[in-house]
């Protein structure tokens, strides 16, 4: 088949395009507004978009489903230009679901879901205390897309990673499994890896 998205649309039961684009890093996302106030939400579009200095982005829509209110997660790194990308293990997939609802801006979704939290050392934001791998991010950008959706880019600034996942140097991912998105409501976990040498 082949469709033109915006002319045309997909005549299929649900949209394509997120299984397309598949498998998709989830960047766990935790913020805090200027009171003080934890949020934290999963965010499939997401990526590393350079290296020196380390970057990451993620993207987000304007509003959440069904009510009048902006995305806590934008609205808070907006305010604070703060935020942890808290990588999820499978392990915490149900915790990171749980935070996936669309709460009132006062619900905290740490204490919603269970998880423990810690302290940034170089931002003043929130981290989930479980997850194998956080990185600590100062905003650089916000770049308003076509539509509803906005793309959030941030330098890195600190690196947390659990010394049980380092292996002779090496970031083994598959001793906690990271989660990945799929299309639909379908994800999926990295429990095998394997290697190929770039040409020369």
């Amino acid at each position: 088949m082949f469709y033109r998205p915006t002319e045309d649309g997909h005549g299929l039961p649900h949209n394509p395009f997120k299984a397309i684009v598949s498998p998709r890093p989830i960047g766990w996302i935790s913020s805090r507004d200027a009171a003080g106030n934890a949020n934290l939400a999963p965010y499939s579009f997401f990526n590393g978009v350079g290296e020196a200095p380390p970057m990451v982005m993620f993207g987000a829509g304007n509003q959440k489903i069904g009510q009048n209110e902006r995305k806590d997660s934008v609205a808070n790194i907006l305010e604070t230009e703060e935020f942890c990308v808290n990588m999820v293990s499978s392990d915490l997939a149900d915790a990171m679901n749980i935070t996936s609802g669309h709460y009132p801006r006062d619900v905290d979704e740490f204490a919603r879901a269970g998880l423990s939290k810690a302290t940034g050392r170089v931002v003043d934001v929130p981290y989930v205390r479980d997850a194998p791998a956080v990185l600590e991010c100062r905003l650089f950008k916000v770049i308003d897309l076509p539509g509803s959706s906005r793309m959030v880019i941030g330098e890195v600034v600190g690196i947390h990673i659990n010394d049980a996942h380092l292996k002779d140097g090496i970031l083994d991912v598959t001793s906690y499994r990271p989660l990945a998105r799929l299309g639909y409501k379908d994800y999926t976990s990295v429990s095998e890896v394997f290697a190929l040498e770039r040409p020369e």
